[in-house]
C-alpha cells in the first residue's frame, strides 16, 4: 500500500497548534486536542505533533481530573521551573539584568503597534505561546519576533530533544517556518546567531495563577 501524500500545514496552523500544546495545561486544551489533531491531519507536520498529542492524551483508564493534575505538574516541573526548557524567550539571550526589562518593554510596545489587545493572563510578554499566538493574529510582527529570538526557539529545541521530551517536534515544527537549517548544537546556535553566550539564571518560577491567553483585535488597542 503507498503511503497516504502530506501537504504543508498553513504557518498559521502550526503556530496555533504550536502555542496550544506549549501552553499550561488546562481542561480546555484537553477538550480541543482532536480539533488540533484535524487540523494537522495528512500534513508533513502532523508527525511532528503525534507525541505531544499522545502526551496530552495520558494513560488510558486515568481519571480525567488525575490526568490533569499530572500534566500540569509535569508542565511546571518542566517548564516552569527546568533553566534547559525555560519558555520565555529573553530569559536565553538578557538574563536577570535591567537590559531584559527593557527588552520585554519593546515586546509590548511591538504589541500594541500591532493593533491588538493582548491580555497576557499573568504571564511576560516574551512567553512562547503568548509569541506563538501573536504570529498567528499579525505574521508580520510575529515572525520579526520569533527571528529575533531564534537563537532562543533553536535553544529550548535542543534542550526538549536532550531530554527526550514530547514537546520537542512541536519546536521543531516552528524552527522548520523560519529561515535556513536548524543548529544541531549549542556552539552552533552561538556562531550562526551571535557570540553573545547565553545568560545563566535561576529558575523561572511559576505564576501564582494562569488564565487563558487571549488576542482580541481591536482598533487602536493597548496591549495590557
Amino acid at each position: 500500500m503507498s503511503r497516504p501524500r502530506t501537504t504543508e500545514a498553513p504557518e498559521a496552523v502550526v503556530f496555533q497548534a504550536a502555542a496550544l500544546c506549549l501552553a499550561y495545561p488546562e481542561q480546555e486544551l484537553l477538550d480541543r486536542l482532536d480539533v488540533i489533531e484535524a487540523a494537522l491531519a495528512g500534513t508533513d507536520t502532523g508527525p511532528a505533533f503525534a507525541p505531544v498529542l499522545a502526551h496530552l492524551r495520558g494513560a488510558r483508564g486515568v481519571a480525567p481530573r488525575r490526568l490533569l493534575r499530572e500534566l500540569q505538574s509535569f508542565h511546571v516541573q518542566e517548564f516552569d521551573l527546568s533553566r534547559r526548557h525555560a519558555l520565555h524567550l529573553s530569559y536565553w539571550t538578557d538574563g536577570d539584568t535591567r537590559r531584559r526589562g527593557g527588552v520585554l518593554a519593546e515586546i509590548k510596545q511591538l504589541y500594541r503597534d500591532s493593533g491588538l489587545v493582548v491580555d497576557l493572563a499573568g504571564e511576560l510578554p516574551d512567553y512562547l505561546p503568548i509569541v506563538l499566538e501573536f504570529a498567528v493574529r499579525d505574521a508580520e510582527r510575529g515572525r520579526e519576533l520569533l527571528h529575533r529570538f531564534r537563537a532562543s526557539v533553536e535553544l529550548i529545541r535542543l534542550g526538549l530533544i536532550a531530554d527526550d521530551l514530547p514537546h520537542a517536534g512541536v519546536l521543531q515544527a516552528v524552527c522548520d517556518l523560519l529561515p535556513g537549517p536548524s543548529p544541531q548544537t549549542r556552539v552552533e546556535v552561538q556562531e550562526r546567531f551571535g557570540n553573545r553566550q547565553p545568560v545563566e539564571l535561576v529558575g523561572i518560577e511559576p505564576p501564582a495563577t494562569r488564565q487563558p491567553i487571549e488576542l482580541i483585535e481591536t482598533r487602536g488597542g493597548a496591549a495590557r
